[in-house]
């Protein structure tokens, strides 16, 4: 698929530089081409910077409009929708491109042909259309010979999958095959095409031996428990989508969105609590920001490291597995604060009673239970008390952040121990990439408890916006220097 995509974005690049070349030649019939020399005609020359701001245009609107998206069912009528929706963005920008910069400075006084650019739309909307329902057409058709199928496990063995199953394979078109059933009952199954392939206790190995794209739960009996750990297991890492029937609302997390497959109505879990444009944004400023911290922070680094090998034995960069988005394990760095042969059996035991709502073995001296850390740590160096209190221990983290690990905002990394004692409801917060900072931070840091720090991070990542993370980072600088920074 990635290279009939490029295949298809290149012709809707030739069908947008068609269109207006076509527009211009219907308004003015003029040259295009030079008929002495290879360039454009004098009358084309103003237009050319108008072409060359076409064409980039309607693809990235496209690409905005997920018009490339050939996965999973479709409708020819979203279908043009979404071009309509693409094309006539476009053509608007290049209408405020050619009117309000006038093609470049050579240009400058040149009185552009509205005519040209409503011509350019009409053109290009119905080619772009005709073009994409025709694709769609190809694809419908090369479906119903088996080809370019998603994988799926239907969970269930009820009435509901049966209906389910009838009509994916009824209907081939829809981009479906069924490889098999997850029994999640002793309810009797009966089929001739689909075998029972095993449990919700193996549907994470089932997923990745048949290399499954889709999973479709249909009974509301399946162990949430099991059913969220094949979840967190398989999800985005192997490209998978969860569906839920609706008669298992009662599991369903807030961003979800109700779709149509054939005459069945379907709950799809998002896979990403961000549209893909907040997604690319979140990620563009997480580069532009951990790349001048780690320009401007580089002399303290120096500092640091010579400090921290001078005050005990040991590496200058301690590395630790924490889980990231989807219960993926890294590696997160971060300045030794600790001596080199600690144990993190203490640690290991204030987090169980962290998420247990306990707080006195984890009282410091002025008797305010300090979550999340050990108060008056026997393991930490003298450098590395002053590196948790002033937070400069967590800089290497930026390395983490340049890597794709963590975001300079989000959610506060969670050990795999402490994952491991969470409530169904707490692995929410496995939904977006970790963050240096946090909303948790800004809110009392280590003075949250447990259940008020994971409820701040559902929060944000239910409300995320650029602001809130601009917000967040202008306010982490005063509560790092404050008492309830700490550590």
């Amino acid at each position: 698929m990635p290279a009939v995509r490029l295949c298809v974005i290149a012709a809707d690049a030739a069908i947008a530089a068609t269109s207006f070349l076509l527009a211009f030649k219907a308004r003015y019939n003029y040259p295009i081409v030079s008929q002495t020399a290879w360039a454009w005609s004098r009358e084309f020359v103003p237009y050319a910077g108008i072409l060359f701001f076409v064409v980039p245009v309607t693809v990235a609107m496209l690409l905005y409009q997920r018009a490339y998206r050939y996965y999973g069912a479709f409708s020819y009528t979203q279908e043009a929708i979404k071009v309509f929706k693409a094309v006539l963005i476009s053509s608007l920008l290049t209408v405020a491109w050619a009117f309000l910069f006038r093609g470049g400075f050579s240009f400058r006084e040149y009185s552009y042909s509205r005519g040209v650019l409503l011509i350019n739309f009409a053109i290009s909307l119905a080619a772009v259309t005709i073009f994409h329902l025709g694709l769609r057409r190809i694809q419908t058709l090369v479906r119903e010979r088996d080809i370019n199928l998603i994988p799926t496990l239907i969970v269930g063995t009820g009435g509901e999958s049966t209906a389910i199953i009838d009509e994916l394979q009824t209907r081939r078109y829809l981009g479906y095959r069924v490889v098999g059933v997850i029994a999640s009952s002793a309810a009797s199954f009966h089929s001739s095409r689909i075998p029972v392939l095993g449990s919700i206790v193996d549907l994470a190995g089932l997923i990745r031996k048949y290399r499954i794209q889709e999973v479709i739960i249909t009974d509301d009996s399946v162990d949430s428990d099991l059913l969220f750990e094949a979840m967190l297991g398989s999800g985005r890492s192997h490209k998978v989508e969860f569906r839920f029937a609706p008669n298992v609302f009662n599991l369903i997390p807030q961003k979800t969105s109700v779709e149509q497959i054939g005459v069945l109505p379907m709950v799809r879990l998002f896979t990403e609590p961000l549209s893909d444009a907040a997604r690319f944004l979140k990620r563009a400023s997480d580069l532009f920001i951990a790349s001048l911290s780690l320009l401007l922070t580089s002399p303290l680094w120096l500092v640091i490291s010579v400090l921290i090998k001078r005050d005990s034995p040991g590496t200058i960069f301690f590395r630790q597995e924490r889980v990231g988005m989807d219960g993926r394990i890294f590696l997160c760095l971060k300045f030794r604060t600790m001596r080199a042969d600690s144990d993190d059996t203490i640690h290991r035991e204030t987090y169980k009673q962290n998420i247990a709502g306990r707080s006195e073995a984890n009282a410091g001296d002025d008797e305010k239970p300090v979550y999340g850390k050990v108060a008056n740590d026997p393991r930490i160096t003298r450098v590395g008390r002053w590196l948790r209190r002033t937070s400069l221990d967590e800089l290497p983290q930026l390395i983490n952040v340049l890597r794709g690990d963590m975001s300079i905002v989000g959610p506060r990394p969670p050990i795999p121990y402490e994952v491991h004692e969470y409530d169904i409801w707490h692995r929410k917060r496995l939904d977006m990439k970790p963050g240096i900072t946090g909303l948790w931070q800004v809110s009392g840091r280590n003075r949250l408890t447990f259940e008020q720090m994971v409820k701040v991070d559902l929060y944000y990542i239910e409300n995320w916006s650029i602001w809130l993370d601009l917000k967040i980072i202008l306010l982490t600088i005063p509560a790092l220097w404050n008492d309830e920074g700490a550590s």
